[in-house]
């Protein structure tokens, strides 16, 4: 059995980099999700007037990796605090949202911000629930992999 999680925090090819190696993880998707038009385009998302996100869809085994575990590392490689962008990537298609499928992921989302707003960190990140996910075009799937270039604003920074 596997379950899903869809998460937006910035550019989706670090996101996807980063996630896809986790045991437990089986596929990785990247697109666009959160917005009011259907099957939007990236040129159509970059211009900001269409409200998605750049997200991944992450297919998993929780008996290999729990939805916390992903949530957790999803918060330590992106920055929860940044408005509207992630390093140099500005824009409202860079925001920060963790999309939840039922209210056992939504309670886990909201336990660890609850954690993170403890620790001081003032988080910026949206809980949403599920929308449709309109896979990005193909040159945009597993990208670093492809280039053999690396994630320049997407690093693992322990907070839990």
């Amino acid at each position: 059995m596997t379950e899903r999680a869809v998460f937006a925090g910035g550019c989706f090819w670090g996101v996807e980099y980063l996630i896809k190696k986790l045991p437990g993880v089986i596929s990785t998707q990247v697109g666009y999700t959160g917005g009011k038009s259907a099957d939007p385009t990236y040129k159509e998302v970059c211009s900001g007037r269409t409200g998605h996100v750049e997200a991944i869809e992450v297919i998993f085994d929780p008996e290999k990796i729990t939805y916390e575990e992903l949530v957790k590392f999803f918060f330590e490689i992106h920055d929860p605090t940044q408005r509207n962008g992630q390093g140099p990537d500005i824009g409202t298609q860079y925001h920060s949202v963790i999309f939840y499928e039922n209210e056992e992921q939504k309670e886990v989302i909201e336990k660890l911000i609850a954690i993170l707003v403890k620790k001081g960190f003032d988080v910026a990140t949206e809980v949403l629930p599920v929308a449709p996910f309109y896979p990005a075009e193909d040159y945009h799937q597993d990208y670093y992999n492809k280039t053999r270039h690396q994630p320049y604003c997407h690093f693992h920074v322990k907070r839990f």
